[in-house]
């Protein structure tokens, strides 16, 4: 079973490691000690939690019906425009989000840096990776 530590499950979550420690006091993620005596989060039980907090709808607020799955709300960091298109980027946590829009959508939503907006991504091709391992 993979063992993460504090500092990894918050980076993985989007939260701060003092959270996943609130967490953990408040009974809403299981501490268990690594073999070297510190605390550390099963990985199981982070997936769990990643889930649960995947399904709460609070943090992204009200949604219509729809296909695209993965939202994820963020600020935006850049707007590059031409005379036709724009490219938009945004930071969702640790995750920079980059589309690619009409001039005219983008400037319909008034997008500029500091406009806090959601990615609606829908994907048919979905690349995994691991990290190395020694």
């Amino acid at each position: 079973m993979p063992q993460l530590r504090i500092s990894e499950a918050a980076l993985l979550l989007g939260v701060s490691d003092d959270t996943v420690r609130r967490w953990a006091d408040q009974g809403r993620l299981k501490l268990i000690k690594a073999g070297n005596g510190r605390s550390a989060v099963d990985g199981a039980e982070l997936a769990s939690l990643a889930r649960t907090l995947a399904e709460d709808p609070s943090p992204v607020g009200p949604v219509g019906v729809r296909s695209a799955r993965n939202r994820l709300r963020g600020i935006v960091t850049k707007v590059t425009r031409d005379t036709v298109m724009a490219q938009v980027e945004m930071q969702a946590g640790p995750f920079r989000v980059v589309s690619l829009m009409s001039r005219e959508a983008a400037d319909e939503l008034a997008l500029e840096p500091g406009v806090v907006a959601y990615a609606s991504i829908k994907a048919t091709n979905v690349v995994l990776e691991l990290d190395e391992r020694p």
